[in-house]
């Protein structure tokens, strides 16, 4: 048994200080007044003084990289660098080596991740133009949702044929969950822009590619199609205020379209670009602060219902180059919460929100079954944070396989020195216990 005493739990819109008695992998007893003296002697005791305690992070967007491109991250590392920032549960993308758009695949990856993952785990299964046969096998279920790129071109994971959309949209019962961006309105702008500068672009020419209207062209069809059909549908990584106007404010149990914001979008704007370049190119991009003010607004009155990492690690050489060059996406996992967390000292989020948004949001979108919440009879999925310790992120802090950060040089002012995945301690103060091995995800 492991006793963690005298923690402030921040849980289900509410503070309070409690203790909280682990026996085996869940959560036996929360003790809001005095602890039993035979539980204090008994139980290997965590001191939470002064330390918050939250339900641990569900991440329901990452690109861990394995199989096939575990040069620059796969499943056991960024998992490490995970847990280290107080995310216990995974959800991965389809477009590895090969895809994951087969059952015979995504099964693959359950036994890679059993086998090397630190956290909790699920894995999407993706769709193409040509597998509706396949998603709608019984060994599909196992998957969190079905991927579709709508308008973004991923190998040949691009599903831009009307029929498929169609049927995609009227028979798969599972959640769909969509990338949204006009490939066509990207391949206008990408002319346009060559033609009148030439093909060496910068990175400031990225959100004028992947534009807006890109995002709200393809983001309002799946909604459109959604509508049509009473469809399950989440969009992911929004990054635009228009798109705001697609999604109703009501709690996440009363609705059939929910939304997702990535933690960059949150943080960063195109203001960035000049000082940190590449390293913050992401697809859909970093727009502008007016978009990001909206984001986070929209987080605020419950448009927006989940905050993911969309986690991607590249190696540093893969990210050089003009922008038609380099690599989208970068490394977050280890540090999302305690970006979200730093928002909360800046007076934009409250820690209430934060967990709300990362920890039981997903929990219900994607109906998990006992994880999310700090509840008797829960998995014990849990982080303690320092929210008066200041550190600054540096190469040598850094977990993921990649090797860099685009918050290389950020100081915060929270810090994840505890994370207890299934009931172990598997994250304390910089000391990983690697052979710890993690479950799959379930759900209801």
């Amino acid at each position: 048994m492991i006793l963690i005493q005298n923690a402030e739990i921040i849980n289900e819109g509410a503070r309070y200080r409690a203790s909280v008695l682990l026996e085996g992998q869940r959560i036996k007893s929360i003790y809001k007044n005095t602890v039993p003296e035979e539980i204090i002697r008994n139980a290997t005791l965590v001191n939470a003084e002064g330390l918050y305690l939250l339900p641990g992070a569900i991440d329901d967007q990452v690109h861990f990289r394995e199989p096939g491109l575990t040069h620059k991250g796969d499943i056991h590392s960024e998992s490490c660098a995970a847990v280290a920032g107080g995310i216990t549960s995974f959800m991965d993308m389809p477009n590895t080596i090969p895809q994951t758009t087969t059952v015979e695949a995504l099964n693959e990856k359950f036994d890679l991740a059993s086998r090397s993952s630190m956290a909790n785990y699920s894995f999407f299964i993706g769709a193409t133009n040509n597998n509706l046969q396949e998603l709608e096998k019984e060994g599909a279920r196992r998957a969190a949702a079905v991927k579709v790129f709508m308008g973004s071109s991923t190998g040949n994971m691009l599903v831009d044929n009307p029929e498929t959309l169609e049927k995609l949209f009227s028979e798969i019962d599972k959640i769909i969950a969509v990338h949204c961006e006009s490939e066509e309105i990207i391949k206008a702008n990408k002319e346009y822009y060559i033609g009148k500068y030439g093909e060496d672009l910068d990175i400031t020419f990225h959100s004028k590619i992947r534009s807006c209207e890109a995002c709200f062209a393809s983001s309002s069809q799946a909604v459109a199609l959604a509508r049509k059909y009473n469809s399950r549908l989440h969009l992911f990584h929004l990054s635009t205020a228009k798109e705001m106007e697609l999604l109703e404010a009501k709690p996440l149990k009363d609705k059939r379209i929910t939304g997702e914001v990535c933690v960059h979008h949150l943080w960063f704007t195109d203001e960035d670009y000049a000082r940190l370049g590449n390293r913050i190119k992401w697809n859909p991009a970093v727009k502008t602060k007016a978009d990001r003010d909206a984001l986070r607004q929209a987080l605020i009155d419950g448009k927006l219902d989940v905050v993911a990492t969309d986690h991607a690690p590249h190696t540093w050489e893969e990210k050089q180059g003009s922008v038609l060059q380099a690599a989208s996406g970068g490394p977050m996992v280890q540090h999302a919460l305690t970006v979200m967390l730093e928002l909360c000292t800046q007076g934009v989020f409250t820690p209430e929100l934060v967990v709300e948004k990362m920890a039981h949001a997903p929990a219900e979108l994607f109906d998990l079954k006992d994880r999310g919440y700090i509840r008797e009879g829960y998995y014990a999925d849990l982080v303690l944070v320092d929210p008066n310790q200041s550190w600054t992120v540096h190469k040598d802090n850094l977990l993921y396989k990649c090797g860099w950060s685009p918050l290389e040089g950020t100081t915060f002012h929270h810090k994840v020195v505890k994370t207890f995945v299934n009931g172990s301690l598997v994250y304390d103060n910089r000391q990983l216990d690697e052979d710890f091995r993690g479950m799959e995800l379930c759900y209801k």
